[in-house]
């Protein structure tokens, strides 16, 4: 089984057989844990709570000093991001290819962490406005936006590293489970301490829960287990050649392209609500605090609703009624929501728009979207779904910039922009069910 989170795409552990468990395995309500591998999977769990409520810190932070820029500085920024991103993903890949996992992955955490303080520094003495503030604000988006996607892929690598594959497939979910508590726990502390510590604070917050997961990876690069000769993870070093290949075949395969088409819809989709959110935000809250708490409250909401609809709904959905649904029923429940916008254009609609997309998205069709590669051939897999979720999805995001930039020249308000997204979610929508019925005729369900 791959694990794809980012740039590389690494072999990871699959489930194991009940049969391969030992007999010293120590029961633990629903999990069998090994009486060795309980210190090893202590810290991964930590480590992956502690990285992604760092993340989640920066993100309402990131969010409001891009609503303090303005709503028309984002297609810079994106573009800006996407440029970086291709910079950056041949220099990661000579990385994971040539320096050892233990080495390289505490090495990297250590770098962001660097990152991170001279973030604060600046911050703390220039703040987010006036001219050296601001590019410190444009570098801190781009920064976070790129560190998200290459932190998450730096640690899955080295967790492909430290497990072997039958104590993966066993324990990959406890750990997974760490992030959806980290994803809770970031917004609630940048919500509690906003008014107390501002932006410098929060940044030195994220700092220190970045270096608490470091420390975690320090425990694992040293534990006997990891030591001991645990087979090393398959990298693929991302090329600008295997970019062109990822493209071309989907563009020759129907079935890849119309996956492609609903991740740059639903990147339309989304920027539109960023971007009228930035101006409606930096209209209403005349500070970066009061920004951030807003941005920090609303991904609270949104990280709760999706752990909520990928614990209780998206399992009964896809068992039920397959996957081709689930997407066609978070497209029913996006269009339903943007309609609303176009009916009440207002703040508190298009935040109730905006929590009701993002959850849709990472709690319905972000899930269902991963299983339609299960009927692709293992090598048509792994090249498309990193073209897709990396070069095509932050492509997306800059061209979507650029064309709402061009579309609100001619003077369309929310309410119009509501029922252009809701044409699109039509679109959207009958695209994720041509996709689920290719889906039923190549075997899935």
């Amino acid at each position: 089984m791959l694990v794809n989170r980012g740039p590389c795409t690494f072999a990871a552990p699959s489930v194991p057989d009940q049969s391969l468990m030992s007999a010293s395995t120590l029961e633990r309500g629903r999990f069998a844990v090994a009486s060795e591998d309980l210190p090893k999977l202590a810290a991964s769990f930590v480590s992956f709570t502690l990285l992604l409520a760092s993340y989640y810190i920066l993100r309402p932070v990131r969010d409001a000093l891009a609503a303090t820029l303005g709503a028309d500085s984002i297609k810079y920024l994106s573009s800006a991001v996407f440029v970086v991103m291709l910079l950056i993903v041949p220099v990661f890949g000579w990385l994971f290819v040539r320096v050892p996992r233990p080495r390289l992955v505490p090495g990297l955490f250590a770098f962001f962490i660097v990152n991170l303080c001279v973030f604060a520094f600046a911050f703390g003495r220039y703040g987010g406005e006036g001219a050296i503030g601001a590019w410190w604000s444009r570098a801190f988006f781009v920064w976070v936006t790129v560190f998200n996607m290459f932190a998450v892929s730096v640690f899955w690598s080295r967790m492909a590293e430290v497990w072997s594959e039958p104590q993966g497939r066993r324990y990959f979910g406890i750990v997974s489970a760490g992030g959806s508590l980290g994803g809770l726990a970031g917004p609630l502390l940048a919500r509690t301490f906003a008014a107390n510590v501002a932006i410098t604070g929060l940044v030195w917050i994220s700092a220190a829960l970045l270096s608490g997961a470091l420390i975690a990876l320090s425990l694992l690069a040293r534990s006997p287990a990891a030591a001991a000769g645990t087979p090393p993870a398959t990298v693929s070093e991302p090329t600008a050649l295997a970019v062109l290949r990822g493209l071309w075949l989907i563009a020759r395969t129907p079935f890849l392209a119309g996956i492609a088409a609903l991740v740059s819809l639903g990147s339309f989709l989304g920027m539109i609500v960023y971007i009228e959110m930035a101006r409606l935000v930096a209209a209403t809250f005349p500070g970066a605090v009061g920004r951030t708490t807003f941005y920090s409250t609303r991904d609270l909401w949104v990280n709760g609703g999706a752990f909520a609809l990928q614990l209780v709904l998206l399992g009964q959905i896809t068992r039920r009624f397959g996957v081709g649904p689930a997407l066609v029923a978070a497209g029913a429940v996006v269009l339903a929501a943007f309609v609303a916008l176009g009916v009440d254009p207002t703040l508190a609609t298009l935040t109730g728009v905006s929590v009701t997309l993002r959850c849709a998205e990472f709690g319905l069709a972000k899930p269902a979207r991963d299983m339609l590669y299960t009927v692709v051939p293992p090598a048509a897999k792994y090249q498309s779904k990193n073209v897709i979720d990396t070069a095509l999805y932050r492509g997306s995001d800059m061209a979507s910039g650029w064309i709402q930039s061009l579309i609100g020249r001619l003077g369309v308000g929310l309410g119009g922009w509501g029922w252009i997204a809701a044409g699109l979610t039509v679109v959207l929508t009958a695209v994720a069910a041509l996709v689920g019925r290719e889906y039923r005729r190549r075997g899935g369900k």
